[in-house]
C-alpha cells in the first residue's frame, strides 16, 4: 500500500512540476498566421506622405488599328498553310503505303 501511495504522490509531483514549467503566454498570438498586410504595413512605418490620384491610372491608349496585314505576314502565313498542305499529304500517303503492304 505504501508503494502504491508513493507511486501515485510521485506521479502527482511531477505532473505539478512540468505544468509550472509552461510558458504563460498566449498560445493562439504565436499562432496567429502572418498576412500580406503586415509586411506591407511595416514597409510604410516611415511614410508619412498621403496618397494622391493619379488621373491617367485609368486611361487607356490604343494603338493604331491596321487595315491590312504588312508583307511579310501574309507571306508567313501563306508559307504556313503550304506547309501543312504538305503535312497532310505526307501523311495520307504515309497511311497509303501502310495499307498496300
Amino acid at each position: 500500500m505504501n508503494t502504491r501511495l508513493a507511486l501515485v504522490s510521485a506521479a502527482a509531483l511531477a505532473t505539478l512540476t512540468l505544468a509550472a514549467c509552461g510558458d504563460t503566454d498566449d498560445a493562439s498570438m504565436e499562432a496567429e498566421a502572418d498576412t500580406v498586410e503586415m509586411p506591407a504595413n511595416e514597409a510604410l512605418e516611415g511614410v508619412d506622405e498621403a496618397p494622391v490620384m493619379d488621373p491617367q491610372a485609368n486611361s487607356v491608349e490604343t494603338a493604331p488599328v491596321r487595315t491590312t496585314a504588312p508583307a511579310a505576314a501574309v507571306a508567313a502565313e501563306q508559307e504556313i498553310e503550304q506547309a501543312s498542305e504538305n503535312a497532310a499529304a505526307n501523311a495520307a500517303a504515309a497511311a497509303d503505303a501502310m495499307i498496300e503492304e
